[in-house]
């Protein structure tokens, strides 16, 4: 019998309230055969994850399924459990070889990641998991404990940290039109830029790792970048620019002047789509979040290159400095600039640079 495992983790600080959940459906996808979900205590997200997987995989067993098509959201535990993707960090390793023990009991088992919004059942299962660990570990008003926090932000460990690098100029930045995820080169200048930003990080050094957009104004410097490093470069496609729908090409005044009232909401709220398709500031958010928590998991307390775009960097630095959306309006980020943002282990965070371009000078 074929069955579709769908899983599902999160973690709520990550690492922070963590829990899972996972459901088992026919191979039509018509009956759920089997769920569950449960609250795991202090966790990251790929924990999660991982551990829903297995409890997917288990109830698949009880089931009596034969062939097993699993379906998860997290493209980390999908491209390792696939072989593509080593396993470095050390909370994952066992978890992983759990799994590959469960997969041995089935005579085929696939794994494809799926968007969050297929995901949907699997993710309810693990969000009523942890709101069900939060309401039985709430203390009271008059038992909460007061922690001093160790330093000016109490953060604690060895942190993974985060240069930001904006892509080097092209011709639609000349004209300062919207550049979402068509795919302009750099241009001659954009290349000096990126020229200049790798000689400076050459001379930093210690850089781990080089992860880039997969659009080539990103990868082109990244390259770059990497040549003087001596790495690879990795390609995240959660690091993608925005999709800016209709107003692609458009310059600012030309896309208000289209379409007036959705411009104006959109310039006010980020749920707010472009006309034709584009994607929210909170849907990049969303997706920007996963990449950085791959990230962290793959990399741990090392320095990691990321060169993107500036909706993705911003998003960083949002998430790093716990902010509100409206950051995202306030913050202004030049061509080929630098940022550095640090995630803790213990779900602290800092930024510690915005916006270095001295060595463009």
């Amino acid at each position: 019998m074929k069955v579709i495992v769908e899983a599902d983790g999160g973690s709520r600080g990550n690492p922070g309230p963590a829990g899972y959940g996972a459901v088992v459906w026919s191979a039509d996808r018509s009956t759920v055969l089997a769920e569950r979900k449960e609250g795991i205590g202090r966790a990251t997200n790929n924990v999660a994850e991982y551990r829903g997987l297995i409890a997917g995989l288990e109830a698949a067993a009880e089931v009596g399924a034969t062939e097993v098509d699993a379906r998860l959201d997290s493209k980390l535990v999908v491209e390792q459990m696939s072989g593509r993707w080593r396993v470095k960090h050390p909370d994952l390793i066992p978890l992983k070889d759990q799994a590959v023990e469960l997969t041995r009991a089935f005579d085929g088992v696939t794994f494809a990641w799926i968007p969050r919004a297929e995901n949907s059942h699997a993710d309810r299962l693990a969000n009523e998991a942890m709101d069900a660990a939060a309401e039985q570990a709430a203390p009271s008003a008059a038992s909460a404990e007061v922690v001093s926090p160790a330093g000016w932000t109490g953060a604690r460990g060895a942190p993974t940290r985060f240069f930001l690098l904006r892509h080097g100029q092209t011709e639609l930045s000349v004209d300062r039109r919207y550049s979402g995820q068509g795919n302009p080169p750099l241009t001659e200048l954009g290349r000096q830029q990126a020229e200049a930003a790798a000689r400076y990080l050459g001379r930093r050094g210690g850089i781990a790792a080089v992860v880039s957009s997969p659009l080539q104004r990103a990868h082109d410097t990244a390259s770059a970048a990497a040549k003087e490093l001596g790495l690879d470069v990795i390609v995240d496609d959660d690091l993608i620019e925005t999709d800016f729908g209709e107003w692609e090409g458009l310059t600012f005044g030309e896309a208000a002047q289209r379409d007036p009232e959705v411009h104006g909401a959109w310039l006010r709220d980020t749920s707010v789509a472009p006309p034709g398709g584009g994607e929210s500031f909170d849907a990049v958010a969303k997706r920007v979040r996963r990449a950085r928590t791959r990230i962290i998991a793959e990399h741990g307390d090392a320095t990691v290159l990321v060169v993107s775009h500036v909706t993705p960097i911003k998003s960083i630095l949002r998430l790093a400095l716990d902010a509100g959306p409206g950051i995202l309006y306030r913050l202004h980020l030049d061509l080929a600039s630098l940022c550095i943002a640090e995630f803790y282990p213990d779900g602290g965070s800092s930024v510690r640079l915005v916006n270095e371009t001295s060595y463009l000078e």
